[in-house]
Parts: structure tokens; sequence; C-alpha cells
């Protein structure tokens, strides 16, 4: 008979490959739904084509499915893409599969949200999902406008809103932190000291697996973060102790590195290091979720196996 089975898209990203091995570890049977024909991914019980924001075949993708896990989207990106594109790909096309998995009476749909939904880069204080959302740009509304249309549609949903991802294969602003933790120079970082909360993509998956197994319904939006925030020095020194070297941190006033970012064009990347984003997960922690490492161990693992 096997397990349940689980209706996975995004299954080719990031986070989709690790969500389909860490699922059919974990005993489920994973459809993934494609959206052009590819090798089935290792891992998947059977694997259906269709275009998300066209689901002309959902009745047959999502026939005998408990749940569906939909981490398939327009990722974040500073590179101005437009509005009408973050809004097609995250909240239009999350509506109208959730609309074929109400139809298909799919037990629970679990959606992988962003914090950006939550806020922007930085935040004062510690946030958490009762917190109003107040997000930023354009990627952050696009997800909370999914979230919404998940409310209004009438299954049970549950939003996972993961901080920054770190793990094998991760692209983005944790590889651009892994690339300089590998240069052999004195990194002028010593002066930042906001903290910010990461997650590894094994720890995500878990809280996938716990949002899943939850008995009652969720209805709501969880934040998903590890428990201890580092500060940029203390991230550097994390992965170059997985590379088994020292920090090599020096202090240089960070109002420089800022307007070096600034003429550069990347005033959000200086925000990412000058500000602090701490969450807090009190909804997952309610349901079970823990940690399985802490971050400064995670981050030494992560530098290890990329290297390897």
């Amino acid at each position: 008979m096997g397990g349940q089975l689980i209706a996975l898209t995004g299954a080719t990203g990031f986070i989709g490959r690790h969500l389909l091995r860490a699922l059919s570890a974990r005993g489920y049977r994973v459809r993934v739904l494609l959206r052009r024909p590819v090798a089935v991914p290792e891992g998947a019980s059977g694997a259906v084509v269709g275009d998300l924001s066209r689901p002309m075949n959902m009745a047959a993708a999502l026939a005998g499915v408990d749940a569906i896990v939909h981490s398939a989207g327009l990722a974040h990106a500073m590179s101005g893409t437009p509005e009408d594109d973050f809004r097609t790909s995250n909240t239009e096309a999350t509506r109208r599969l959730a609309e074929c998995a109400a139809r298909a009476r799919v037990r629970r749909f679990v959606f992988l949200s962003s914090i950006r939904a939550q806020s922007g880069p930085g935040a004062a204080g510690t946030l958490s999902e009762t917190d109003a959302p107040v997000p930023t740009d354009a990627y952050g509304r696009s997800k909370l406008a999914a979230e919404a249309a998940l409310a209004e549609i009438g299954l049970d949903w549950v939003a996972l809103r993961p901080v920054l991802v770190y793990g094998a294969g991760v692209k983005g602003n944790m590889a651009a932190l892994l690339r300089l933790a590998r240069t052999p120079y004195p990194l002028p970082l010593a002066g930042f000291t906001a903290r910010r909360s990461l997650v590894s993509v094994d720890n995500l998956a878990a809280a996938v697996a716990t949002a899943l197994a939850a008995p009652a319904p969720i209805g709501r939006a969880l934040v998903v973060a590890e428990p201890d925030p580092l500060s940029l020095p203390e991230m550097i020194g994390a992965l170059r102790l997985g590379l088994d070297r020292a920090p090599k941190l020096v202090a240089v006033p960070t109002g420089l590195i800022g307007l070096a970012c600034r003429l550069a064009g990347r005033d959000e990347a200086y925000a990412r290091l000058s500000t602090n984003l701490v969450v807090r997960t009190d909804g997952l922690s309610a349901l079970g979720w823990t940690p399985s490492h802490p971050t400064r161990d995670g981050l030494a693992r992560f530098a290890r196996a990329e290297t390897a």
C-alpha cells in the first residue's frame, strides 16, 4: 500500500529536490508535477506534466492525492522582475492549483511562502507570524496574496514562511556568502553586528513534514527558522570552520561598505548585511517541530559538503 501520496511542485528546484528526498525517506509516496517533460526525479513515485498557469490536467494529477506541497514559483531576486510576473507565477498559479485541490478533495495544501511575505529585508524587533505582515517588494506581496487566496478557497492549508535557506545546491545570497568564505583573504566584515535568522534546507524539509502530519486543520502562515540567529561575522566564521580555516575578519567602518554598495546599486544587499531579521517560530514549535542542529553546525557542514 505504501504511505500517503503527496503531490509536489517545484521538484527540480533547490528546495524541491531536497523535499522530494526527505519526504520519500519519511515513507511518503511523492508524485511530482512538472512544467515540462524531463526525466522523473529520483525518489518520485510518478510524474505528471502540466502548466500551473493553465491547470487543464490537474484532475488526473491530483487523483488519489492526500496532500500537496507547493514549492514551485518565481524566486526572489533583486533584478527588477515585473510585479505582474510575480503575481502570475506566485499568486495566480497557487490559486488555480488550490482550486483544483479543493475540487479533488485533497486533505491539506502546504505552500512554500517566504519571510518576505512578512517583512522587508530587515525588521526592528523579533518577528512572528502573529505580527501584521508588511512585505516591501513585489515578490513578498505576491507570496502574501497567494496566502490570502488559499484562505478564501475553503481547504485546509498552511503557508510556511522560511527565512534565508542554506544547503547543498543553494544559489543567490547564501551561495555568494560561501564564495566569500572560500577566498583566502581577510574580509572587512567584523564590524557588522546585525543578527539574522537562517534555516537549513533539511530543517525546512522537517517543517514541511511536521505540517503534513499535523492532526488538526492549520489554516494559517507559520514562520520557519532555526532558533539561533547569527551576525555576518559569525556566519563567515562558521563557514570557514567547515573549511578548516580561521575566520580572518577585520573591522572596516560599515558606512564605507554601505557607500560602496550604494555606488554599485546593491542597496538591498547592504540592508541584508546591516539590519536585523530575527524571527520566532511559535506556531511550528507548538506543532512539535524541533530543528535537528544549530545554525553554526549546519553552516559548517554546508561549507564542508559544498567543497568536497
